[in-house]
């Protein structure tokens, strides 16, 4: 079979203007970029008020492995499939990051025949929207070091900067640096250090502004410094919102494209979800409602982390109020999960099918404690047998949860209509029950124990003293009525990425807590997370070429 890169050239795209047309909209709703991309003017939804808005389906998924799970290709084969059947389905999803890209994931477009398209453009540098939200992230740090080095009037103490730098690479060099060397003229001398730009605060507050205004009202909230005092200083303080907001005019419009059976397709924004909360912006989704009957969007890596905070900070934040659950399994990862090596993956192995199947069983409890129905997605690999499929199937039936086979990667929309029509009798037989998992007014420690012992299983948290001293430093400053935003391994539905399958018997250990005050969340750091991830011994970089004529290979 061809490579994906191989199946999205030689695809036949519509021209996208074409695409909108599907959708109600003109060219004069667009912002072209070339013929198959374009950016969709912000006063559309300010036009569509009156419409009803569309059933929300998120996609999510058990633990990732390294034998793949198949959440963004189900997304894309799902609303593909939706089509085909006569429905009108609109995809939401992220953007891709270039540092996954070029370090150890590859290409993050769906995968087969299941794809968003053009490949190349949405895996390397798009409509410039992480590019826009680097230089709006560097801007602030940029002027923070610049007040310090002017007279310094607020007083910041250069020890107690807290706003990083940003670079949209995986680059461990850069995760602890010293700025300011080289004498006077060059500022202040200061540790410093770099996140990659999707774990920016800047990007998750784009992708969770409802409009222009709210997100400077947003981007001035970021907290950035303490004074020698200990007073916070943030960007509206150093009077730099403004600016950052005009660098980001065109970033906060959506983008619209489409998959391989030219399904239109909303790809904007790309937080991490096991850094940040892992959703598309609020802004592609509500327009991707407006414009639809079916809105399909997915949320990062397992249940336990992209689809949590889906639930209770995306949803909280933008009103949505989720109608269905698709939660993708393959039954390569649930043997993993269950203690095969992935180099015997294509053998059958019921038993230890059965064991891994504890992780799926986990992840639907989770979502069945927002109260939302969900189906369970199986999708297929070439040498799953039918006694394996037939054992998911029987244990799911024991759960009580729909199965739907999904064949979307080598047979598009074609090979989800089962999923689909499974998908649409949940939608309108059964009425979501939606409900948050915690109320935010509730004390920092009881949310972040909540999410630790409901979604992950954990018998209790542990915290460091800093992680103590940060909780009742943002109670004192106002801050503890913000949800939680847990950073935590996503290899793992505990803290400790060697633990498959459904840990139990642990605590989550908590080193520190982060303060995103325009975000809107706190970020609970757990175990070893980076916010600035490193290149493999051999990354992905190594397979990507360009021949004369412009055409990229090896781009997954």
């Amino acid at each position: 079979m061809k490579s994906d890169i191989q199946i999205a050239q030689a695809s036949e795209m519509k021209e996208i203007t074409e695409i909108a047309a599907q959708l109600g909209l003109s060219e004069d709703d667009l912002k072209l970029f070339g013929k198959y991309k374009a950016k969709v003017n912000l006063d559309v939804l300010k036009r569509l008020p009156e419409k009803e808005d569309s059933k929300l389906v998120l996609v999510t998924a058990i633990t990732p492995t390294r034998a793949g799970e198949g959440k963004t290709t189900t997304t894309v084969g799902l609303g593909q499939a939706l089509n085909r059947i006569g429905k009108n389905a609109v995809i939401a999803l992220r953007e891709p990051s270039l540092g996954p890209t070029m370090g150890i994931k590859g290409g993050a477009a769906g995968g087969g025949y299941s794809q968003v398209v053009p490949m190349e453009d949405i895996n390397l540098h798009f409509t410039g929207d992480i590019h826009a939200i680097g230089v709006a992230h560097n801007l602030l740090s940029a002027v923070i070091d610049n007040h310090i080095k002017q007279g310094n009037e607020l007083n910041i103490d250069p020890t107690r900067v807290t706003f990083k730098r940003a670079l949209d690479m995986n680059d461990r060099a850069l995760r602890n640096t010293v700025v300011g060397l080289g004498g006077t003229i060059n500022g202040q001398p200061r540790e410093d250090g770099f996140l990659i730009t999707v774990a920016s605060e800047v990007m998750a507050i784009l992708c969770l502004a409802n409009d222009l205004m709210e997100l400077k009202e947003k981007l001035g909230k970021i907290v950035v410094a303490y004074t020698y005092e200990g007073k916070s200083i943030t960007a509206h303080d150093l009077k730099v919102e403004g600016a950052m907001t005009a660098l980001l005019k065109d970033a906060i419009k959506p983008n619209l494209v489409q998959t391989l059976e030219n399904t239109p397709a909303f790809i904007h924004g790309g937080p991490f979800a096991n850094i940040a909360h892992g959703c598309n912006s609020v802004m592609a989704t509500k327009l991707a409602m407006k414009l639809a009957d079916i809105t399909i969007t997915e949320a990062g890596f397992g249940a336990d982390l992209g689809a949590e905070k889906f639930y209770n900070i995306k949803s909280r934040y933008a009103d949505l109020n989720p109608d269905a659950t698709v939660i993708v399994a393959t039954i390569r990862a649930l043997k993993m999960h269950g203690g095969v090596d992935i180099d015997n993956l294509k053998e059958e192995n019921l038993s230890a099918l059965k064991k891994g199947m504890a992780n799926l069983e986990k992840h639907i409890e989770n979502v069945a404690k927002f109260g939302v129905p969900a189906v369970v997605a199986i999708n297929r690999f070439p040498d799953d047998t039918e006694a394996e499929i037939e054992l998911i199937k029987k244990e799911c039936h024991k759960l009580g949860v729909k199965t739907a086979l999904s064949e979307v990667w080598s047979k598009g929309g074609e090979g989800g209509e089962e999923l689909a029509n499974k998908l649409l009798d949940i939608l309108e037989n059964e009425k979501s029950q939606f409900k948050f998992l915690y109320q935010t007014d509730s004390p920092i420690k009881e949310k972040i124990e909540t999410i630790a012992r409901e979604i992950y299983g954990a018998e209790g948290v542990e915290y460091s003293d800093k992680a103590l001293n940060q909780i009742d430093k943002y109670r004192e400053e106002g801050y503890s009525d913000l949800p939680i935003c847990m950073a935590k391994t996503s290899s793992s539905i505990s803290d400790n990425p060697a633990l498959k399958g459904r840990p139990t018997g642990f605590k989550i250990s908590i080193n520190e807590i982060n303060l995103s005050a325009g975000a809107g969340f706190l970020v609970v750091m757990t175990g070893p997370v980076l916010t600035m991830p490193g290149l493999p011994k051999r990354p992905s970089s190594e397979d990507i070429d360009i021949d004369a004529d412009g055409k990229i290979t090896g781009l997954f």
